[in-house]
C-alpha cells in the first residue's frame, strides 16, 4: 500500500490550502484515514481522522478551521484547512488503516504559514 500525499506549500496567515493523499496498492478497504502533522522540534500529532462511514475527529486546534473528507471510490483522503496560523506550520502526514493489512504513512507534504 503506498500513500501519496500533495498540496502543501507555503500560504499567509489566514489563508487556506487544501491537502490530497490517495492510497494505492492491493487492499480491500481502508478503514480509518487520517493527517496527523510534525512541527520542528516537537512530537508528531493527529490533526485529523475520518472513518470509512466519515465519522470525524479533530484536535482541539484546528475545529472550526480544519476539514477532512474522503472519497471511498478513490482511496483518497483530503483536509481543507482555513484560516490557517503559523502554528499550522509542520510537515502533514497523511495514515491509513488498512483492513487486514496495517497501517500506513505517507511521506509528508510542507506547510508553511508565514507572511
Amino acid at each position: 500500500v503506498q500513500l501519496q500525499a500533495s498540496g502543501g506549500g507555503l500560504v499567509q496567515p489566514g489563508g487556506s490550502l487544501r491537502l490530497s493523499c490517495a492510497a494505492s496498492g492491493s487492499f480491500l478497504s481502508i478503514n480509518v484515514m487520517a493527517w496527523y502533522r510534525q512541527a520542528p522540534g516537537k512530537q508528531r500529532e493527529l490533526v485529523a481522522a475520518i472513518t470509512r462511514g466519515e465519522t470525524t475527529d479533530y484536535a482541539d486546534s484546528v475545529k472550526g478551521r480544519f476539514t477532512i473528507s474522503r472519497d471511498n471510490a478513490k482511496n483518497t483522503v483530503y483536509l481543507q484547512m482555513s484560516s490557517l496560523k503559523p502554528e499550522d506550520t509542520a510537515v502533514y502526514f497523511c495514515n491509513a488503516m488498512v483492513s487486514l493489512r496495517g497501517t500506513y504513512w505517507g511521506q509528508g507534504t510542507l506547510v508553511t504559514v508565514s507572511s
